[in-house]
């Protein structure tokens, strides 16, 4: 199922006040897509309300599964139920669907997307595409290029994981917390079971009775999707910390061929999407802060594993709510045109 070719495009936003749909709209506009028409939809709450899109107001509108036609691309950001339910009804009305739930991501029939990585998947869709997790993403980005060099036989990844990637609520109470113990007030924990503030908690999503968490399973399966490489082995260990917005990862590569530290910052540096941010002896090292906001994969502190013959350590940081979830769903949309 291909994109028409046109001058310019019908494109929707499906959970466009939501905080990664927000985004998603914003990042739309910078990027200057050939929009014709933008529509916007949400749930009751959000019906009425106005946004502006190239200086002009767009009403959002209410879902239901006669709104598709005629939509070229819609950029899903409502959950995985609702994904489920209204993807296909969208693709049968012949609207190109990029979902960013984990709703369609391991389904052998629909491709998992990081431009940078696999846009050759994008041929053989059928209507949906999946967005990856966050933090696969801006993991695969830098792992692409040392892969295609060196091949990878192993991952080792740990993540520090921002709120933002639970969404506002989980942002407010990072906030609320920060003040009520600064205060001297008692806190009590709502999004997550422990207090965020001031503290690390080494569990994202549920835990699997093989003790690992969801998040965790998702970087490892999703990581070989993307890559189209099932002997690369990944473990991972994913932790949310104190930090509003961007994910940080710390990553341990072991290649089929050996590559030193230098050999992997000049890969690196001719790389799409990346920027290789590493002088420590200047202080200059990827932070969450310096990611926030933009959409490359910062990475930095490079440098060899002495423990093994071919091993690599790096860090890496990405904003989640850009790079992570709305510029990558975007920058497919401009693959499916530029492909048209």
């Amino acid at each position: 199922m291909m994109l028409k070719k046109k001058d310019k495009y019908t494109i929707a936003v499906v959970g466009a006040t939501g905080a990664v749909g927000n985004e998603m709209f914003a990042v739309l506009e910078e990027r200057n897509l050939p929009v014709e028409k933008l529509r916007l939809f949400a749930s009751e709450r959000s019906e009425g309300k106005t946004l502006s899109f190239m200086n002009k107001d767009v009403t959002v509108e209410i879902l239901t599964e006669n709104v598709f036609k005629g939509i070229d691309i819609a950029l899903f950001s409502a959950g995985a139920e609702r994904s489920l339910h209204y993807a296909p009804v969208a693709a049968k009305a012949g609207c190109i669907v990029i979902d960013n739930s984990s709703a369609w991501r391991m389904d052998t029939e629909v491709p998992l997307i990081v431009p940078e990585v696999n846009p050759h998947d994008l041929k053989w869709h059928k209507g949906i595409i999946a967005n990856p997790n966050c933090s696969t993403i801006q993991m695969v980005v830098a792992l692409k290029p040392i892969h295609d060099a060196a091949i990878i036989r192993r991952v080792v990844v740990t993540t520090f994981q921002s709120v933002s990637g639970t969404g506002k609520k989980a942002m407010d109470e990072l906030l609320n917390q920060t003040a009520d113990l600064l205060n001297f007030k008692e806190i009590r924990p709502q999004v997550y079971p422990h207090q965020i503030a001031f503290n690390c908690l080494p569990h994202i999503d549920k835990f699997m009775d093989d003790g690992y968490t969801k998040e965790e399973i998702k970087m490892v399966n999703e990581t070989k999707k993307i890559m189209g490489d099932d002997s690369i082995r990944v473990t991972a260990t994913t932790v949310r910390v104190p930090v509003f917005r961007g994910h940080s990862e710390a990553l341990n590569i072991e290649t089929e061929k050996k590559l030193s530290a230098n050999e992997v910052r000049a890969l690196l540096s001719k790389a799409p999407g990346i920027i290789v941010y590493d002088a420590p002896e200047k202080n200059i090292y990827p932070l969450p802060t310096l990611a926030a906001g933009k959409d490359e994969v910062y990475v930095g502190r490079i440098r060899e594993d002495n423990t093994i013959e071919n091993g690599i350590n790096m860090w890496i940081a990405a904003d989640n709510l850009r790079k992570g979830a709305a510029t990558n769903a975007v920058q497919i949309a401009e693959k499916l045109i530029e492909m048209a």
